[in-house]
């Protein structure tokens, strides 16, 4: 991906997204739930900010060859 600033906007449904600042395209969109958000009792921009920071760091790291998989087992995501 090239460099460029990003963004993180709250689109009218409610659903938090990150995309190129010159660009009206999402690169990622994040919902919540109703059950989430109650749960997060209103911070769920908060949460969905620091989630999107985190993934943007982890694909520079990508991106640099900084980061080792392993590929021999199965991939367990949680």
């Amino acid at each position: 991906m090239p460099t460029s600033f990003l963004e993180i906007i709250e689109l009218p449904d409610g659903r938090i997204a990150l995309r190129r600042a010159e660009d009206e395209e999402t690169l990622v969109t994040l919902e919540f739930s109703g059950e989430a958000k109650s749960f997060l009792q209103g911070y769920h921009v908060e949460v969905a900010k620091a989630m999107l920071n985190v993934g943007v760091q982890m694909a520079g790291r990508l991106a640099e060859g900084d980061f080792e998989r392993d590929e021999d087992g199965p991939r367990v995501l949680h």
